[in-house]
């Protein structure tokens, strides 16, 4: 078994997918117009509208962070300070030494954006 993807659900699967593309510089693969991934070279975020299930509520995560590997997390800041609606929590030094920086994406999910301390 290998874990392949994480998947949204969006009322607005177009808006979703520009803000990610933005913010990962990935370019979206749109399969359908309700479905759209976007790969990197460890993991897939797919991005669903909520017209292909009724198993799950759009902007209602409360619980689970889409963690992404970045290079420098204070850059990041600087520059997703405009482009994220909420910061949540400014790069900070985490108790285990990760370097990280948490916001909310437009529909409201958590997002971190970490670097583990140098070797």
């Amino acid at each position: 078994m290998r874990f392949a993807s994480v998947r949204l659900i969006s009322d607005d699967v177009a808006r979703l997918v520009g803000f990610y593309e933005q913010a990962t510089g990935l370019t979206a693969r749109w399969r359908a117009e309700q479905f759209a991934e976007l790969t990197g070279s460890s993991c897939t975020l797919a991005i669903g509208s909520a017209e292909t299930t009724s198993a799950a509520v759009p902007a209602s995560n409360r619980t689970a962070i889409l963690e992404f590997l970045v290079d420098d997390v204070d850059r990041e800041y600087e520059r997703l300070a405009e482009l994220a609606p909420e910061i949540v929590q400014e790069p900070t030094t985490m108790p285990w030494g990760n370097r990280s920086l948490l916001f909310r994406d437009p529909d409201g999910n958590l997002v971190n954006f970490f670097r583990p301390p140098a070797a």
